[in-house]
């Protein structure tokens, strides 16, 4: 999938918009691999198969992939699923991870794993589960700065037999210290989900940092292709008059992005689909930048800024 950077300049109507598609916005590499190994599989077998949850938070590209064969079931359907039966297809396991219960249910129910767990959240999840194993025998503390219910963090937390600490933001932490739920006595480690904001992280470690007694454990676990997108991102916003963001609905990473593009670009708009599009948002002449978040396709990135080089 390419990425190279895209400039479309002009449009039909008058309106004389240069329009660029930022050139690292598109599937992030965890992504790539996933959905690769899923067109490779329906390919070469036809017929259907079963991703464990949404492969991708973006409704466009799932549509897409239902159109070959790619279904997406919830625990409620695994559990009623029999591996032994011929119409049962392997299950795969997105980027973002399962807890190891779910590999342990897969294997009762006799059901083969196509694993597509994103390297880096594979590292991530060993390293949590280490620090847990290393840190109970002496009352320590697994924390992880996410998104409550997020299907990488009940991944991690289900490395530590479900007791690890989730923190959603600061005021959440400042909360959970005021309520005594983390023990400043004792030794902590801190984690993030991959796709976090670098600086938020930052400032929750800071404030562990200064309230515990003892040294926390600070692990530098947010994606390296997030984090740097962070700052190419915050530039790209700035260079542009008016800024499309486009993401699923339901995608974590995608709020923290277009966040982040609004607080340099109050003039950035989401948009699911070129149908969203609304041409009062642009006045003529003006310098539009089109990105997306890691889950955004890059098919559908070239669809919104064609349809925004057309008004």
């Amino acid at each position: 999938m390419e990425n190279s950077r895209c400039s479309l300049n002009g449009s039909p109507s008058g309106k004389g918009l240069s329009v660029e598609i930022e050139k690292h916005s598109g599937f992030c590499g965890g992504v790539i691999r996933a959905i690769g190994t899923a067109e490779r599989y329906l390919k070469e077998n036809g017929g259907t198969l079963y991703s464990l949850g949404a492969i991708v938070h973006n409704e466009a590209e799932l549509h897409r992939l239902q159109g070959i064969g790619l279904v997406s079931i919830g625990m409620d359907v695994l559990l009623r699923m029999d591996g032994r039966s011929a119409k049962t297809s392997p299950l795969l396991i997105r980027a973002h991870g399962e807890p190891p219960s779910t590999y342990s249910l897969a294997e009762k129910l006799g059901i083969e794993v196509i694993d597509c767990t994103c390297p880096v959240v594979l590292r991530l999840q060993q390293n949590i589960k280490e620090a847990f194993q290393r840190l109970k025998p002496h009352g320590g503390q697994i924390i992880i700065f996410g998104k409550i219910g997020h299907a990488e963090v009940l991944g991690l937390v289900g490395q530590t037999d479900g007791e690890a600490l989730v923190v959603e933001d600061i005021p959440m932490l400042k909360g959970f210290i005021a309520e005594g739920r983390i023990d400043r006595e004792k030794p902590l480690a801190v984690f993030s989900q991959t796709t976090k904001s670098p600086s938020e992280y930052s400032e929750i470690c800071a404030i562990l940092k200064a309230w515990a007694k003892a040294e926390p454990e600070i692990h530098d676990t947010i994606c390296s292709q997030v984090a740097s997108r962070h700052s190419e991102l915050s530039s790209f916003a700035e260079e542009h008059d008016v800024i499309v963001f486009v993401t699923g609905t339901d995608s974590s990473n995608g709020k923290v992005l277009s966040n982040l593009c609004r607080n340099h670009n109050p003039r950035t708009w989401n948009v699911t689909s070129p149908e969203e599009i609304d041409p009062s948002w642009f006045n003529p002449g003006e310098r539009v930048g089109i990105c997306g978040a890691t889950s955004t396709p890059r098919w559908l990135l070239d669809e919104v800024a064609a349809a925004v080089t057309s008004l």
